[in-house]
């Protein structure tokens, strides 16, 4: 089943760690307990603490929507739309960008190839205040659904298997494999659940066996799931961030 991007689980549990007084070691073996070693550039969220930042935002931009970033410079940028996620430190104008490696032996793989996070940082804009508080898990999920349902019609339409069944079924969430702090939000959780199983589906059925006998029929399939993915990723932005200005609200509050 696929995880949930790194830097969703990093912006949530450094977040949810800050509030608790705990450390970033800590922080770091909740969100990525699937990686075998992370680099020390992930240090510069003890800096942004030092510095007064309460939030870890988290952005996933793409090469067809930047949208979710932060304005920025090129070499930031590039790096991000690279990665597909990045961290944000909205007060601070700060960003930190992942690349993923593996090491071992040569040659290993599977279970003999240890794999490697590596975090490089970046300047950017602070990100609005108001932006992030406007944010509504509810909200984020009923637009979702409605384009669930707008696209599943248009689908059934055009006909065929848009899924490969098993792909479809393990993108789907199970109880304890996208675990996230308990102190993250029942409303911002199951808007992160659905966002990320919903963009894991249409993962799924971009990336698995297409039955399209006719290209027109296959281009407007493939444009119609990607456009699907895009909006679930969008979705899962605003739910994790909903989810971790709420996190630093509860801290700031007591």
């Amino acid at each position: 089943m696929p995880e949930l991007p790194a830097s969703v689980r990093i912006a949530l549990w450094v977040t949810a760690t800050w509030q608790d007084g705990g450390s970033l070691e800590e922080a770091v073996q909740s969100a990525l307990p699937d990686v075998d070693a992370v680099g020390p550039g992930i240090s510069a969220l003890d800096l942004w603490r030092e510095l007064g930042e309460r939030t870890v935002l988290v952005a996933l931009p793409s090469s067809g929507d930047p949208s979710s970033l932060p304005r920025c410079g090129t070499d930031a940028m590039d790096a991000a739309l690279e990665a597909e996620e990045c961290v944000v430190a909205p007060g601070l104008g700060a960003m930190l960008v992942p690349s993923w490696s593996t090491f071992g032996a040569p040659g290993a793989t599977g279970a003999d190839a240890g794999t490697r996070l590596d975090w490089t940082a970046y300047d950017c804009d602070p990100v609005p205040t108001h932006r992030v508080e406007a944010l509504d898990p509810r909200e984020t999920v009923r637009v979702l659904t409605g384009r669930v349902l707008e696209v599943t019609d248009q689908l059934d339409a055009l006909g065929g298997q848009p899924f490969d069944a098993a792909s479809a079924r393990d993108a789907l969430p199970r109880p304890g494999r996208w675990a996230l702090p308990d102190a993250v939000s029942p409303q911002a959780l199951r808007a992160i659940t659905f966002a990320a199983a919903i963009g894991n589906a249409a993962t799924a059925g971009l990336d698995g066996p297409q039955d399209a006998l006719v290209g027109t029929t296959l281009q407007h399939r493939l444009d119609l799931l990607r456009d699907l993915r895009r909006l679930a990723e969008r979705a899962l932005v605003e739910a994790t961030n909903a989810g971790a200005a709420a996190l630093a609200q509860r801290r700031t509050s007591r």
